[in-house]
Formats: C-alpha cells, structure tokens, sequence
C-alpha cells in the first residue's frame, strides 16, 4: 500500500495527458466527516479510529487497530478519512449530475467492516459512495469488485440490502485472505442473490478470468437493472503481483474495466463510480493498470502498445530507485502484450475444467433468484 504508488498513476496520467483531456476534472478530496464515515461504519469504531490515530502506542487490535494487515500509526484517520472522502464527492458529483463517471484510485477498501479494520483497510469508501447513491434518491446499485481478495467487508456491509448487489470476481478463500467469498454466500433473508461471489482457482490466466467474468457480471447487472455501478479495481490479480495466484495482465484488466464502462453505458444512464483497490506491485502493475481506467472513464481509452512517456519513467527511476530491482527499469509500454481470446460461456460447460466449476457453483446458486438460467442466460 506505498503510497508510491498513488503518486505513479496520477504522474503517468498527467503525462499521457489523461487529466488535460477537456472533460476531466482533477477535485483535491476532503476527509470525510464523521457523521458522514456512520453512514456504514458503527460511532464506537470511528471514535476507535480517532483515539489510535492520536496515539498509536496504545492499539486496538480487537478493532483491527494495531494489526500486521492495519499497523497504528499517527494520523491513521484523517488519511483513511480523506480516501472516505473522495469516493463521496465522486458519489455527489454523479448524483448531481456533475459527472457521468468518476474515478477515485486511492479509494477501494473493500476488507473494513462496519466495526473493525482489515486487510490494509479502515473505512470502506465504496460502501460509503454505494450508501450516499442510496441516500440521494438512488433505488439499485450493482457492486463490482475485481479484486484478487474477496470484497468481504462491502458484501458484509450490504448483506441483507435487497437494493446493492455485491459481485466479487476473486481467488479462492481456499487460497487466499480473508478466507471468504464462496458461492453458498448469497446474502441475508431479505435479500438471498444480492450477493455473488466467484471464487476462482489459483492460476485462472486471462482467459479464464475474462470467461468467468462475462459468464457471471453481464447478465446479472443486466436483470437486476441497477441505477448506477460502483466498480473496485485491485489489480492485485496480476502474475507479477507478490501476494496472490491469479496470474492475470493488465491487458485482461483494462479488458473487464471496459465492459463495467459498456454496462454502465447500456443500464443505468452511464452513472459509474470506480475505484483501485489492492495492487503490490507498485511499479509494473499498478500505474499502469489505474491509468488505463483513468482512461476508460475519461472516454480515451489508452491503446496497450503505447509507450510510457519517458518522463514518467525518468521520474520513477529517480523518486522511486528502492522500488526497482538491481537494472530493473519501469515499464516501456502501457500494456503486458498478452492473448487476452477468452472463451464465452455460450460455447459449452466443462465439468473437467476447475474456473467453469467455480463459475457453475456461483450460476447455480444465485441466476434461478434473478430469473435467469444457471445453465443459459
């Protein structure tokens, strides 16, 4: 979570041009206040959060606080506070018609619960931009999350919420932290289907990945007819990422980011919130993979084989030469120059194959409750 990495993908935007395209504006976010962080976060937590932040030497780790995943440090809530923050204003600028599409890289948060700090993560700033859509008048939202790690703390969040549907693409719990995320998790009683979960085999590749993805995000945002999509983009799932097994490209990445940009066109008036997320590799992955959905909501997507401008690099070799291996150099061109050919679902099911298992288990449970066939859409 260096945040290195945030200063990489906006440098690499700025000189791609991304932020001077005349449709783009750049907002300094704001923190995020706490009446605003109650809007899923629990008062006794938030003053939790508050209290450690003054004084990191005395933890809560019953909270999370003071953890390996979320270490104490000075100053902890007005920095999570301020990616809180930016993911509202995002919410209000669509809400009010400022924006069609908004980006907050920083923002993605997706392991804070209500009560309690996880996996790199204090408040959940997708929730809070879900719950403020909500509260503006807003009826349904769809929640994508890409991520290597199950969204487990917006799922929770929204668990019984007939009005959010959470859909989390991720590596098995089997695998990988938190642990959760399997297709039998289908939300509370009032509302068994608002929550999907994927949990995809170590090793899936691009085209499994990409398979999965359209089998399983498509027609569910299509009949559950949502008003808007908050999309978290980890990019985590990349083969050169340190933490996890999925074994993806950018190129697959920026692939699913512009099919959640095409949903949001075709169903819900081109109202999109997107986010970043988790992502460790912080020089060949993450600038890369966030400035092509910079570029995807700007409307310019970034084509794959463009250079990286020099400057950029130069500017990575000199702010950042601990981040590089001995002659290691950052990347030349905007993508991995990967086969990305997935094949579509409508092709057939191979029980032999371990991601179309994964992808039967999540139809099974979860298409018959939005009218849809586990077997066809």
């Amino acid at each position: 979570m260096h945040p290195g990495r945030l200063a990489m993908t906006a440098r690499l935007c700025e000189e791609l041009g991304l932020f001077a395209l005349p449709r783009v504006v750049v907002v300094e976010p704001r923190e995020a206040d706490d009446d605003e962080l109650a809007g899923v976060h629990t008062r006794d937590y938030i003053a939790e959060v508050r209290r450690v932040s003054e004084d990191p030497a005395f933890p809560a780790p019953e909270r999370g606080l003071g953890t390996e995943d979320d270490p104490a440090f000075a100053g902890m809530h007005e920095a999570s506070a301020r990616i809180a923050g930016g993911s509202l204003d995002a919410a209000d600028a669509i809400l009010a018609g400022r924006a069609q599409h908004a980006v907050n890289f920083a923002g993605g948060m997706h392991h804070a619960a209500a009560d309690r700090a996880s996996g790199f993560c204090i408040y959940n700033d997708a929730a809070l931009a879900i719950r403020r859509l909500l509260d503006g008048g807003l009826s349904r939202v769809v929640y994508i999350d890409t991520d290597a790690h199950h969204g487990d703390g917006t799922q929770s969040i929204f668990w019984n919420d007939p009005r959010v549907l959470t859909i989390s693409l991720h590596e098995s719990g089997l695998t990988l932290f938190p642990g959760t995320g399997f297709a039998h998790e289908i939300g509370g009683p009032d509302a068994l289907g608002s929550a999907v979960n994927v949990a995809l085999p170590a090793r899936t590749g691009d085209a499994g990945w990409l398979r999965a993805f359209h089998a399983i995000v498509p027609p569910l945002v299509e009949a559950f007819e949502p008003e808007a999509i908050v999309s978290q983009h980890g990019c985590d799932s990349h083969a050169l990422d340190p933490l996890t097994n999925l074994r993806t490209s950018v190129d697959a990445q920026r692939e699913a980011a512009l099919t959640i940009s095409r949903l949001a066109a075709r169903h819900c008036d081109d109202r999109w919130l997107a986010t970043g997320g988790g992502g460790y590799d912080v020089v060949r992955v993450v600038p890369r993979a966030w400035t092509h959905l910079v570029g995807i909501a700007a409307g310019h997507p970034v084509p794959l084989r463009t250079k990286t401008p020099g400057a950029w690099r130069d500017y990575v070799a000199d702010a950042y030469p601990e981040r590089l291996a001995p002659g290691e150099t950052p990347p030349e061109t905007m993508g991995d120059d990967a086969d990305i050919w997935w094949r579509s679902w409508e092709v057939g099911f191979n029980p032999n194959d371990a991601v179309d298992r994964a992808v039967m288990a999540t139809r099974k449970e979860v298409f018959p409750l939005h009218g849809l066939d586990p077997w066809f859409d």
